[in-house]
């Protein structure tokens, strides 16, 4: 049996060793080197935005939220409810809300930011739209003119003139400037238009409606350009994605289709993708849909009471997220953080980081 190493006074305080005596000529000792017990690294939660908390609920509507918008800086989030406000929440920390938009005689169907993010536009079923200051939260103008509930309405994409375009029941769409009274340009349909979106340079309108299929208008011209089709149900909500070249659509058919709306593609070669996984039900509500800020994800309103996201180029579904207790009716990415906000017919509004 060896005898035990020697040890020295620093040796008590220092992290035990192993030692070995090597016999040799000059007997020398040889200390092996052992390394010291791992350190249980502590756990470090990464967050990826300015929220207080990754997921946070969001209360205060007296009815179904109908819609959801952020403004262009992501500071800001607007929501839309059947209590016939608007609420105006802080986009990060505690999410506090600021102020209340009050008018409307019916339920808030559809709500857009201009894109200075000063001003606000809501389109509501008493057939009227709302022109806002946001930091005051006093209506500045009423758009009256529509016949029929105003279902969804978009605004110019740049410049400087407050150019907005509106979808109604009375089976038009119409353009109007908040600088004039009245309306500029009527589109006429054959029928219902629930959906609409202005295109990234202004000149083109695109709508959709009960008769399944999205026409884009030439504003100037005030006439039909083309006719896209697939879906075989009504169409509930199109958005624009946010380089302008395809339209994401959603619909009661089920699905959620992408459209290549550039110049120089013709025919059916229009339809790009289309995502499954998402229901609509009896209820029939307008479910939304929208792109994430570089167009890689979209998602969209479901009846599921649940929110999906999906991979833009291979549809695959990335993101399954549960936690209402109604039908999920707008959905939206933050511009600038990697957040999602969901609004749903059970009066609550969800803002959370999505995983990376």
């Amino acid at each position: 049996m060896s005898p035990a190493a020697p040890t020295s006074e620093h040796d008590n305080d220092a992290a035990p060793t192993k030692r070995a005596r090597v016999s040799n000529d000059n007997d020398q000792e040889v200390t092996l080197y052992q390394p010291p017990p791992e350190i249980e690294e502590e756990e470090i939660n990464i967050r990826t935005s300015s929220l207080a908390q990754p997921t946070m609920k969001l209360t205060g509507h007296k009815g179904s939220v109908y819609t959801l918008a952020y403004d262009t800086e992501g500071e800001c989030l607007c929501s839309g409810s059947f209590d016939m406000t608007c609420l105006l929440w802080s986009a990060g920390g505690t999410c506090d809300n600021f102020n209340v938009l009050k008018g409307h005689k019916n339920a808030i169907l559809d709500v857009k930011w201009f894109h200075d993010g000063e001003k606000i536009v809501t389109a509501s079923a008493d057939r009227n739209l709302g022109w806002w200051d946001a930091a005051s939260g006093e209506r500045i103008k009423r758009f009256m003119g529509h016949e029929g509930v105003v279902n969804a309405v978009d605004c110019v994409k740049e410049g400087h003139a407050p150019l907005v375009i509106s979808a109604s029941d009375d089976c038009t769409a119409r353009l109007w400037d908040a600088r004039v009274r009245g309306d500029v340009s009527v589109f006429e349909h054959e029928f219902q238009v629930t959906s609409i979106a202005y295109s990234l340079d202004g000149n083109t309108v695109y709508t959709g409606g009960i008769d399944n299929c999205i026409t884009s208008w030439d504003v100037r011209r005030k006439e039909k350009i083309m006719k896209m089709t697939g879906h075989k149900d009504t169409i509930t909500s199109i958005s624009l994605s946010p380089n302008g070249t395809h339209l994401l659509s959603n619909s009661m058919d089920g699905t959620l289709q992408t459209w290549d709306v550039r110049p120089f593609v013709t025919g059916n070669q229009r339809h790009d993708k289309t995502f499954v996984g998402g229901t609509h039900n009896a209820e029939k509500g307008l479910l939304n849909c929208s792109w994430s800020s570089d167009g890689s994800m979209v998602t969209g309103g479901s009846a599921d009471q649940v929110v999906h996201i999906w991979d833009v180029l291979s549809t695959e579904e990335l993101y399954y997220l549960p936690g209402h207790a109604g039908c999920v009716n707008s959905v939206i990415f933050h511009p600038k953080e990697n957040v999602i906000a969901s609004g749903s017919s059970d009066k609550s509004i969800y803002v959370g980081e999505l995983a990376q």
